[in-house]
């Protein structure tokens, strides 16, 4: 069995995340899962040869440097995303990891500023003090890796 090691500070979290599980979830569902490729028009290929998927919303996030594509799966999308610039994150993950894959999750809120201050109440590191605008007019906001099991992790309000 896996050992548990406790860190200072553990019990504070544990007693916000069971005082918010109290509460009504968070997460309303998986909006998206992000795949970053280095060619969007290849990936979109892919994913019409492959599965028959369609293209239901394309879009450059100038903010974010990136282009995306994202395909309908029952009530949520596979987004792909591209960098339109050599300094995104996009670009950077890409370049670190050596090709494509799953860059991130997203995940549906009822509302964004609120999740994104219950994550911070936890004492969990967070991409974005406040939500931001984020493509197909969603506001959207990132909680860290490092503090989400190792998964950039995607709050989206519609």
């Amino acid at each position: 069995m896996a050992q548990i090691t406790r860190l200072p500070g553990d019990d504070d979290k544990e007693t916000a995340m069971s005082e918010s599980a109290q509460d009504r979830p968070l997460l309303t569902e998986i909006d998206h899962i992000a795949i970053a490729v280095p060619d969007l028009d290849e990936g979109i290929a892919y994913y019409r040869e492959t599965f028959g998927a369609t293209v239901d919303h394309r879009e450059i996030v100038e903010r974010d440097g990136v282009e995306e594509a994202l395909l309908k799966v029952a009530e949520s999308y596979v987004q792909l995303l591209t960098p339109t610039r050599d300094d995104s994150t996009v670009a950077k993950w890409l370049a670190n990891r050596g090709g494509p894959g799953i860059h991130h999750v997203g995940y549906r809120v009822d509302d964004c500023a609120a999740a994104l201050d219950a994550v911070k109440r936890q004492g969990f590191r967070v991409l974005d003090e406040q939500p931001r605008p984020g493509s197909r007019g969603t506001t959207v906001a990132f909680i860290h890796p490092k503090d989400a099991l190792g998964t950039l992790i995607e709050l989206v309000q519609e």
